[in-house]
């Protein structure tokens, strides 16, 4: 993706706790003919300090069939976005859009039935293990964890990363001052969100 001079993110750990925060991210591959995408949430860890993504699919999902040995899987993670305008510049300008996005790019394979077992107790875990009674893979029925036959698990080993927050941060302070005034005061939630990214840039 473009990057502007202002934007690059090179900080590992940063980009690191972003993805982790922001985990409901597009899979991209191609099936030689058109580009293939899904929306998915992803799991994030890593191994020998290499990010690995993990997630699972449908059978049925086209994807399937371009991950194993594809050495370019697609992974964006997005965060906030909102419209600048430029009424909030202290002199005329263009507007512009803030928002924040990372690519990262990877080997993609298959897991095997035991990897994606794992990797799925990972995941309920993770958003079920800290309730008494939150639905973990051992508190599923046998007849629900049958439905894992229905699904296909997958990792990507990330070889690159690409990080953009473009947060106004060629603008002056005053005017950044005035940009984040105007998104804290809109109803849109969005737009409150990436006027909190904007003041820590």
């Amino acid at each position: 993706m473009y990057i502007g001079k202002h934007s690059q993110i090179n900080d590992y750990e940063e980009i690191k706790q972003f993805i982790q925060h922001n985990n409901f991210a597009t899979i991209v591959t191609s099936n030689d003919v058109k580009p293939i995408a899904s929306h998915i949430p992803v799991m994030i860890s890593e191994q020998d300090d290499q990010l690995v993504i993990t997630g699972h699919l449908a059978k049925q999902n086209e994807l399937v069939q371009t991950i194993e040995h594809n050495a370019q899987v697609l992974v964006i993670f997005q965060g906030p976005d909102a419209y600048i305008s430029s009424t909030w510049y202290e002199t005329e300008d263009v507007p512009s859009w803030d928002y924040q996005s990372i690519h990262v790019y990877g080997e993609g394979r298959l897991l095997n039935h035991d990897e994606l077992v794992s990797d799925l107790k990972q995941l309920l875990n993770h958003y079920e293990g800290h309730k008494d009674d939150g639905a973990t893979w051992d508190h599923l029925s046998e007849d629900t964890k049958k439905q894992i036959h229905g699904i296909v698990g997958f990792q990507v080993k990330v070889n690159d990363i690409e990080a953009a927050y473009k947060l106004s941060q060629n603008r002056s302070k005053q005017e950044k001052v005035n940009i984040v005034k105007q998104l804290k005061a809109s109803v849109n939630q969005k737009e409150s969100k990436i006027a909190k990214e904007i003041e820590k840039y």
